[in-house]
């Protein structure tokens, strides 16, 4: 009896364990951090296909997004997809495109200033139906215009228009695979 009964309790405690590691881990992929895969090349030179990152999920449960940031969320044209892009326009602001660069009109700047990207970008800014050379487009106040940072290869805001913060999963937090290019990623602080 003694042995089918530390027998017993050690299955127990098992159980035990693999319930409480599953309940951790749900807790955080839900509320905390979510693994996403990089898919295709429109964040390049800044992010590769097949690469993975954590997204902190947690932040814009406190704060609004920024611009600059990477963000994953789920896709206008579908939304069973997460995308990756990089916030360009706030809620508010009109955003146009005049000699190939990106204008910004807001409160602060209502005659408008070109955007200084800090990071490297490829291709025009002006290949979309929605956003083209002259065009000006109005985000409403739940609205954030986004763009990959490769922009000859990035279906974004220039195609379907703003990305509601209600779509948006989390801000890009840790590159962790592959281990070579393990780091985290920076918030870029710029502003027109």
């Amino acid at each position: 009896m003694g042995k089918s009964s530390s027998l017993w309790e050690y299955i127990v405690d098992i159980i035990e364990t693999v319930v409480i590691a599953a309940a951790i881990f749900v807790v955080v992929y839900l509320f905390l951090l979510q693994p996403h895969q990089v898919k295709g090349a429109s964040m390049e030179p800044n992010f590769h296909d097949g690469e993975y990152i954590l997204t902190d999920k947690i932040s814009y449960r406190f704060g609004d997004p920024k611009r600059g940031d990477v963000v994953i969320f789920r896709a206008p044209p579908n939304q069973n997809l997460d995308f990756i892009k990089r916030i360009i326009g706030l809620p508010g602001e009109k955003i146009s495109i005049k000699d190939g660069k990106i204008i910004i009109y807001n409160d602060k700047n209502p005659k408008g200033v070109v955007l200084q990207e800090p990071y490297e970008t490829v291709g025009p800014n002006d290949s979309g139906n929605l956003l083209k050379e002259g065009q000006i487009l109005t985000l409403d106040d739940k609205s954030y215009l986004v763009l990959g940072d490769n922009r000859t290869h990035s279906s974004d805001s220039r195609e379907w228009g703003g990305v509601s913060k209600e779509l948006i999963v989390g801000k890009a937090w840790l590159r962790y695979w592959p281990l070579s290019s393990i780091s985290f990623i920076k918030h870029i602080n710029f502003n027109p």
